[in-house]
């Protein structure tokens, strides 16, 4: 009877410990994104990318921009430095951004 109970309590420990090494293994880290940061991340690139291109002011420039951990950096070249004020702005409405680096250069 002892011996069942050691071998249950081992592999009740053993299962325990796989849960906890499965969940470290999908935790993010500072330089990766876990799975559902990444899909949050994706989201909110394509939703800037399309409040930019629907935007007449910003319509006709190429303006890249990248999502990390909820940080939006925005680049590229603009005409005016009302063009850049205003893509920070359509970066700021959209849901989940955390900070906005706007890199875009005035040329």
């Amino acid at each position: 009877m002892k011996k069942k109970n050691i071998v249950k309590h081992l592999l009740s420990f053993l299962l325990l410990f796989v849960m906890i090494a499965v969940f470290a293994a999908c935790a993010s880290t500072r330089t990766q994104s876990s799975p559902g940061e990444y899909v949050d991340d994706s989201v909110i690139t394509t939703k800037v990318k399309s409040l930019l291109a629907a935007d007449d002011l910003l319509k006709s420039f190429k303006i890249s921009v990248e999502t990390y951990k909820g940080t939006v950096q925005l680049s590229g070249f603009v005409n005016s430095q009302k063009a850049v004020d205003q893509a920070g702005q359509i970066v700021k409405s959209v849901q989940g951004v955390t900070s906005i680096k706007n890199d875009l250069i005035v040329k």
